[in-house]
């Protein structure tokens, strides 16, 4: 089964620069976005052979989280189940016989680490609600967790020490996810692989000079990876600042 993971940055936006053409030549059993910026009933995009789930956020334009998958699940579920982690619309959550599929927009920091707080207390609800689902069976995460963990995982580490998505705390964040029985899919079949990033700025040609982040991943269960048959980044796909992150599940 393969599983693509997007931040569209807008999916109105890209819709608009080819979209639907490299959904089709992608060909994935589970397409996963992040940062849609919709409102119900403002896009109806459907795919042949695909049913599509669902997470908006209360804010016009902003965040959300969406899953189109070949594979009816047994049951859906959006948000942490936490009001106040809720109304960003940062979590679709499907349910199948043997795993767990989570598509997830993590909270960014900002500017001068002004959500710094609040994005300490959305990972400690993060990390009980994945714990949770592991505990009944494996699970598969995605997205964008806002995060570089490592120095390998960003052009400039040096200059980048506090910049949201690279602070000490941030990355204590996902070493401990990564602690609790979890493994990032693409470092462990590319321990040594630089120059992999998934995010560039729009501004000083970064794409072109490839001065990016690693940004987007697929964590999956400890448990799943000696069925992880690959796991890749995209960045000759574009339309968005982002570039989609692929697994394949035997």
């Amino acid at each position: 089964m393969k599983f693509i993971s997007w931040n569209v940055n807008g999916l109105r936006a890209i819709v608009g620069k080819g979209f639907a053409d490299i959904f089709n030549t992608l060909d994935a059993d589970f397409f996963c976005l992040q940062e849609t910026k919709l409102q119900e009933g403002q896009i109806d995009l459907r795919f042949e052979g695909y049913e599509s789930y669902w997470s908006y956020a209360e804010k016009k334009g902003y965040s959300g989280t969406a899953i189109y998958t070949r594979h009816k699940p047994l049951s859906v579920r959006t948000g942490l189940g936490i009001e106040a982690h809720d109304k960003e619309g940062r979590i679709t959550c499907l349910e199948y016989p043997d795993f767990f599929l989570v598509s997830v927009y993590t909270p960014n920091s900002q500017n001068e680490l002004a959500r710094l707080d609040y994005r300490m207390e959305w990972e400690d609800a993060f990390l009980r609600f994945v714990k949770e689902l592991d505990a009944t069976k494996p699970v598969i995460i995605c997205g964008d967790l806002n995060v570089a963990h490592q120095e390998i995982d960003l052009a400039n580490p040096k200059t980048n020490r506090r910049n949201a998505g690279f602070t000490d705390e941030e990355r204590s964040c996902m070493t401990r996810l990564l602690a609790e029985g979890f493994a990032d899919t693409f470092r462990c079949l590319h321990p040594d692989k630089s120059g992999a990033y998934s995010w560039w700025s729009y501004r000083g040609r970064a794409r072109e000079k490839n001065v990016g982040w690693r940004i987007d991943y697929f964590i999956v269960s400890e448990r799943l990876m000696p069925r992880i048959h690959r796991a890749e980044i995209r960045p000759e796909i574009t339309g968005s600042d982002h570039c989609p992150v692929e697994i394949v599940l035997d």
